[in-house]
Order: C-alpha cells, then structure tokens, then sequence
C-alpha cells in the first residue's frame, strides 16, 4: 500500500461554508461590505456629444477597473492567502468575528486596570474542571486517518526498545526514496540531511526471500511542550546521550500541523503530509539501531538499546486544525485530539513536559514572536485584548471549549491558552497513564541540570552516562535563551504580572493539586 492510496481532502460543508462568508470591514461600530467601495453614484444625465461621451466612457472604464483591481489586492493583502486571490478571510484571521463580550472592547479602556479586573473576575468565576472526556472509539480514529494506521504496524519487532518494524520496500532500488518527501521541499535545513541518507539508503536495505525491506522506526519517547519553557534546552542536553537519538531536526510539527497541511500558520493549508515522511524523519536514528547489516545478515537491530525522541512544543496543546477536518458534531470541542491518535498507534509512549510560570511564559512568547513595536506597553495592551476575547467566548462556552476554539486561539494577539497547562495535560492523562508522563518545571531545571536530567534517564530507563558525558550535559550553557534586544525591553508592566496572575491562579491550583506539587503554583517564581 502506498502514500497514494488516499487521497486528502477537507470536510466539504466547512470549507464551502467558510468560504461564502463575505469580507467585513469594521469601521466604527458598523460592519461594511467590501463591494461598497465599488457604488457609483449616479448623476443626472447630460447631452454628450459622441466624441465626449467615447472618452468619458473611456475614462469610466479605466477608474472602474483601477476600483476593481485595488478591491482585489486589498482582500489579498488582508488575507494573506498566496494560493488564489479570494474575497474571503483567511483561517487565520478571526479577530473581527468574535464578540468581545458583555465588557464592550475599545481602545480607550485597553489600560483600564478596574476594567480589566473585572474581566478577569468574571473569566475565573467559569473555571471549571471536568474529571474526564468522552473518548473516540477506534473505529472512528481508524476512519478519519485510514492511511496512518494502514502504514504502521500494531506491533514491533521483538528484543527492541524502541518501536521498530520491517517494511517491505517496492520502490526503485535505482530511484531517490526521497524524492517526494514534503519536509525536504519545504525546509532547506533538511535537505542537507536527506543527501546523505540517500547515500547510505541502499546498504540498509534487508533482503530475505527475494523480497527487500528497510526498516522503520517511531519514536519511545516525545518532547510535547510547552513553547518557551525550556524544551530546546532539553533537547539539546539529552541528545547528548549515547543511547538517545532524535528525528533530523527539532520541531517537525507532524502530529499538529504537518498532517494537516499546514507549514505557516499565516498561510492556510498546503498538501498534507503523509506518514511516511514523518518516518523518514527517523531513518538516521533507525539506521544505528539496526546496525551493519553486512556483519549481521539476519537483520536483528544490533543497537536494541537506543531509544528515539521527538521534540515538538506544539503537541500537548495544538489543535487548532480540527474543525478544518473532523466534523463538529461536539458543541465546539475536538471529537479527536493529538493524544488519541498517538495511544491508538504506541499506547506504551512516553511523555515528557517542560513547563514554567505562565506569566513569564506569556511575556517570553510575545518577545519571541513578536515582530515590531515590542514593549511592555504593547504588550499589556495585548494582554487586555486577549483576556476580553477570552471572557467573551466564555459567555456562551464551556472552558474546555475556549481552550480549544480555532476562532478564538487565532483571534487572541498573545496565545494565553497555551499557559492552562492544566486542561491540556488532564485531556493526556483520560488516556495515558499518569506513569508514562513526566512533569519538570523549567525553574527547577535553570537552578539544579543534574537533578532534573537524571530524573529524565530515569524515566526513560537509561543507564547513567559516564562522568565525562554527564559533565558535558550538565555544563553546557542553556539553549535559545532571550536574545540581547528583547532583553533591553525589560520586564513587563507590573499591573499586566498582576492580571495575569489572577488569570491563571485557579488554573495553577488544579495543576498543583493534580500533580501534587505546591511548587506549580509558582507563588515565588523568578523566570
């Protein structure tokens, strides 16, 4: 069975729907069609001579077209969408489709902390937490992903750490087994990469019956958040490791965005990403596990000990491309998330979270990302936005719904979602055991290496390293830090640290309390 077997394609009724949706411009209070830019008004008519009335009408026919031209490229501006010129909103620009609330938004009362107090107050007297979800039966995720589970095995090979199988391989042994592969098309940081596998494709091959197989490989443990909380850091020490190896780059965004289609965000859907390019992502880590395959003709991996991660900072919280796909039957939360899909194909993975304050969370993420015009003012305003968008989804959803609404996530100008950790990591925990989850704090991790890296090879049932190695880990200075202009910026406002306290305060005590763990409180936080 090939990649092409199925064929992708989205949901019919959304995009349609979607896509009748006229562009409204918001001028004051009152919404106006783009058309309108295009109404003439009228005159009375006059007596022209024939020469005159050619040239007016001439001259009318230039302006309308120059009118029509300009009405165009504005929509292709405004929506971003590099595929076709189309007179509809992008997918990633919403913020003029959500009510702001029963607090009426307006730049005026941005900075007004009473205001914004009560916002707040009344975002956190909704809070509720639910001990569970409805979960997707098999048959319903094997639907919707038929390719994915037709490609990966439901067991693997025996004696083996990590999750492994053999493939049977029909291609061309002569032709690139690349050449198709999305990532290598779209990254140029790849590509390098896929030259030397290409290389060595051919020696890797297993033969046995007159048939050829190559192996494959998923990963035994990932990396799945959260952004800005230490997890390139993490990545970085524990590859160090001689028994651990990852995927070519950090970051593939497989499970969240890649599968989807989606590379930018600002840039809609592109071809979806199958599978299989996401396993050769792995090919260079599945090759030492197999070893030399001349000194081993019977094709058991010869390295049955390395393990392979994978390192995405979107996978606990992202799913956002739902509702592009998978029908919204749920009253405005996701029928699947990322998390059953991974139990249903590696029910024994294992999980590793990096998180921090989410205040300092929220400010390191807007330096991060932001483009211009960064300051602790901005910032704030940004903050008082996000908070009114927030309350005013919540006047008529759930709170689950809210975390994982597309329109409001896409709408909001900080992404105050990602810091509830706690809603993400109760909806993992409904389907993979509380062992198979590790929780580190990046404070702790800043102040002791040593302590919070042998918790990770503990948890991961390595050996220790050699005391040259661990030295190495634990001495190396710390990846992707602040970079020296945002540091110039400053901390944030102190009355933006103290609405963002209150905002995530419930969300920290159910964190707490579940992980049974005062210090996810973060009362005395220095990050």
């Amino acid at each position: 069975m090939t990649q092409m077997d199925y064929k992708y394609s989205l949901l019919g009724s959304t995009v349609d729907d979607y896509r009748k949706r006229p562009l409204l411009l918001q001028v004051d209070d009152t919404p106006m069609n783009l058309f309108a830019v295009l109404e003439v008004k009228r005159e009375q008519p006059r007596r022209w001579s024939t020469l005159g009335c050619f040239r007016k009408i001439r001259l009318y026919s230039v302006l309308f077209g120059l009118a029509v031209t300009f009405v165009i490229m504005a929509s292709y501006i405004l929506t971003g969408d590099k595929k076709g010129l189309l007179l509809t909103p992008s997918p990633y620009h919403f913020s003029s489709l959500v009510s702001p609330g029963p607090y009426p938004f307006n730049l005026s009362s941005v900075k007004d902390y009473a205001h914004i107090k009560l916002v707040v107050k009344s975002i956190t007297s909704k809070v509720e937490f639910r001990s569970s979800r409805q979960l997707p039966e098999l048959k319903a995720l094997v639907n919707s992903e038929p390719h994915m589970f037709s490609a990966i095995p439901r067991k693997f090979l025996p004696g083996v750490k990590n999750p492994c199988w053999y493939e049977e391989y029909t291609g061309n042994i002569t032709s690139d087994p690349y050449r198709t592969n999305l990532y290598a098309r779209y990254s140029r940081r790849f590509r390098t990469v896929f030259q030397h596998l290409r290389n060595t494709f051919r020696e890797h091959l297993f033969h046995r019956d007159g048939k050829l197989y190559r192996i494959r490989c998923l990963p035994y443990f990932y990396i799945i958040g959260q952004p800005k909380c230490g997890t390139t850091d993490l990545y970085d020490r524990l590859r160090l490791h001689p028994d651990v190896k990852f995927t070519t780059f950090k970051e593939p965004h497989w499970w969240t965005r890649k599968r989807f289609g989606i590379i930018r965000l600002s840039d809609g859907f592109h071809d979806r990403y199958p599978v299989e390019d996401y396993l050769d992502l792995f090919d260079q880590a599945a090759y030492q596990i197999q070893g030399n395959l001349t000194a081993n003709a019977s094709g058991s991996p010869s390295q049955p000990n390395i393990i392979i991660g994978e390192a995405s900072a979107s996978t606990m919280w992202d799913n956002n491309a739902w509702v592009y796909f998978y029908d919204n039957t749920t009253e405005g939360e996701p029928p699947f998330l990322i998390q059953d899909f991974v139990h249903a194909l590696q029910p024994n993975a294992r999980f590793i979270i990096m998180l921090r304050d989410p205040v300092e969370r929220l400010y390191s993420d807007y330096l991060y990302f932001g483009i211009a015009n960064k300051s602790a003012e901005d910032f704030h305003e940004k903050v008082s936005e996000s908070l009114q968008l927030f309350e005013g989804y919540l006047t008529e959803y759930t709170m689950r719904s809210c975390v994982y609404n597309t329109t409001i996530n896409n709408a909001m100008p900080v992404r105050l979602q990602v810091g509830l950790y706690i809603v993400y990591l109760m909806d993992w925990m409904t389907v993979f055991n509380r062992e198979q989850i590790l929780v580190l704090r990046l404070e702790d991790h800043a102040s002791n290496r040593k302590y919070t890296m042998h918790k990770v090879f503990d948890f991961l049932n390595l050996g220790p390293p050699t005391k040259e190695i661990e030295s190495e880990i634990t001495r190396s200075p710390a990846s992707n830090t602040r970079r020296p202009a945002d540091k110039n910026l400053g901390p944030m406002l102190p009355i933006t640290k103290e609405i963002l306290r209150d905002f995530y305060m419930p969300f920290n005590q159910k964190l707490a309390e579940v992980l049974r763990n005062d210090s996810f409180l973060w009362e005395n936080s220095k990050l």
